[in-house]
């Protein structure tokens, strides 16, 4: 395997990752009835977040915690829901990709969620 080198990797990655998000009963209602996400928009937004994270772009201007407290403020976000977030975030990366960035992206996806657990509570 490969690691992620560009931004067709990380486009691989979110697809891969929100398709299984969304067949996840203990999250998908967050998604679909709550969120009520347009996936092809999303998904781009997504990707740019995660490229500007690991490859340092500027492409992403939203605020994620904004967006989730907001969210939140709709749907209790528990732990349990990150958790489940990040279990198949890590699952999705070690399927498809290893490497120094895999590694990155993974850290990065466990600090996000542990901050967003906390400030949410």
């Amino acid at each position: 395997m490969k690691d992620i080198q560009n931004r067709q990797n990380l486009e691989l990655l979110t697809k891969v990752f929100y398709d299984k998000l969304l067949l996840d009963d203990r999250v998908n209602y967050i998604f679909t009835e709550v969120a009520k996400i347009d996936l092809e928009h999303h998904l781009p937004i997504i990707t740019d977040f995660w490229e500007q994270s690991i490859f340092h772009t500027s492409g992403y201007k939203n605020n994620v915690f904004q967006i989730h407290q907001t969210l939140n403020h709709k749907e209790k976000l528990s732990a349990a829901h990150f958790d489940v977030w990040l279990d198949h975030f890590y699952q999705t990366v070690d399927a498809h990709f290893e490497g120094e960035n895999a590694e990155k992206i993974k850290t990065r996806a466990l600090s996000i969620a542990t901050i967003l657990k906390i400030k949410l509570q």
